[in-house]
């Protein structure tokens, strides 16, 4: 079992930059692979960014590519989320994700464990 816990969501400018926290407990956090989603009102959940249970692999989706950085401490049983040049659209919940499964995971379904998500608002 784990349960994740977000951080770090606020109100901020166009261009200004925040870094999200997940904070997970279990003894098994550095076996699980993390994901990061997000959820605009009126929309579809979707994927941000994943990484590996080394942190050694890396991958985002096309709308973030370039401005965010997905990151994890497995010693202090923490992943982030640094969010560059913000904009307006990346305004969501986001929410942090984890899973046991292996493989490379994009898909909501192929995570067992969410977190209650944080609010990211990025006005123009």
């Amino acid at each position: 079992q784990v349960q994740l816990v977000e951080s770090g969501g606020g109100l901020v400018q166009a261009g200004d930059s925040l870094r999200l926290s997940c904070a997970a407990s279990g003894r098994t956090f550095s076996r699980h692979r993390m994901g990061w989603f997000r959820q605009a009102p009126g929309k579809e959940r979707e994927f941000v960014a994943y990484i590996s249970w080394s942190g050694g692999t890396t991958y985002y989706a096309d709308s973030v590519k370039g401005r965010f950085t997905i990151a994890r401490d497995n010693a202090k049983n923490t992943n982030y989320l640094q969010m560059n040049s913000l904009k307006p659209e990346d305004t969501a919940v986001y929410y942090c994700a984890a899973s046991a499964r292996s493989g490379f995971l994009t898909r909501a379904s192929e995570y067992e464990y969410w977190g209650q998500g944080t609010q990211v608002t990025v006005s123009s």
